[in-house]
């Protein structure tokens, strides 16, 4: 069994380019299936938390490839990338 306050505490790190995303602020749960649909990394603050903060990030829970003691990585593609990649 795993709590959510033990996610909220690991780093999530994206393996595509392995940048740090942040920290798990939430989770999404179906509740038809009682399944975790997604996590949420919550934006971080810009400039010491002033003008604002960086988008949420939702993560499909396919999208996680392990779970560690300290860590979850994850695959992750930002909208710039996956328009890119369209235009190619």
């Amino acid at each position: 069994m795993v709590k959510i306050s033990d996610f909220q505490i690991k780093d999530v790190v994206n393996v595509a380019d392995g940048k740090r995303l942040g920290n798990v602020g939430d989770i999404e749960i179906n509740l038809n299936t009682g399944k975790i649909e997604a996590v949420v990394v919550t934006g971080v603050g810009k400039v010491l938390g002033f003008f604002g903060r960086e988008e949420d990030i939702v993560i499909p829970w396919k999208n996680i490839l392990k779970i560690g003691e300290d860590v979850i990585l994850v695959r992750f593609k930002d909208m710039a990338e996956r328009v890119y990649e369209e235009e190619l």
